[in-house]
């Protein structure tokens, strides 16, 4: 089976219990849930190999990260692809300020705007309680029925929603921050 077309059941966690089964979802059923709003975290497309950033890492500077790998620049490609044919039109598409965060937007969705929210957490960067805050604050402002895309780190998806997502893996939560479905934007749905 291809890693694009690979959907990963899951269990969403509320208030530290298990809230309800998440079943993934077909491309096509992720596509009919947003048109209803939310926001989309999509982790960033596949990267280079390593885990974290290089020494030296300093944001900003896309030769001190670990970067979009080939495969991860095809794979942005195709999200944006996919969101053409479903017709979905985000109000914001909104990224971590990490390159590889910031190249799978541009290359997906031409534009995006820094969120510093949604910057990574990982072995003590950030600060991983207040930017979880942030983005609560902001979903529950988001307009009934709107949708907005946010591009981030694994740490801040499953922060928020404590589900695992894969590297381009999208998750859909409501203005509440539960998780309603996860899936892959496969190029051919």
């Amino acid at each position: 089976m291809q890693r694009r077309t690979a959907l990963i059941a899951s269990v969403a966690w509320v208030g530290g219990a298990p809230a309800w089964p998440v079943a993934a979802q077909s491309a096509r059923s992720l596509a009919e849930l947003a048109r209803r709003g939310g926001v989309l975290l999509i982790r960033h497309a596949s990267t280079e190999a390593g885990v974290g950033d290089p020494a030296g890492f300093t944001l900003g500077q896309c030769h001190t990260q670990r970067n979009l790998s080939d495969a991860g620049r095809a794979e942005a490609k195709a999200l944006g692809e996919w969101f053409q044919r479903q017709g979905l039109q985000p109000r914001a598409v909104l990224s971590s300020q990490w390159c590889r965060c910031q190249d799978t937007a541009r290359i997906a969705f031409g534009q995006f705007e820094d969120w510093p929210a949604l910057n990574s957490t990982f072995a003590g960067q950030g600060q991983h309680d207040r930017q979880l805050q942030q983005l609560r604050e902001r979903l529950a402002r988001l307009p009934a029925g709107s949708l907005e895309v946010w591009v981030t780190h694994q740490v801040i998806m499953t922060g928020l929603t404590s589900a695992y997502p894969a590297t381009a893996e999208g998750f859909l939560v409501d203005r509440q921050g539960r998780l309603l479905a996860r899936g892959m934007m496969a190029p051919d749905a």
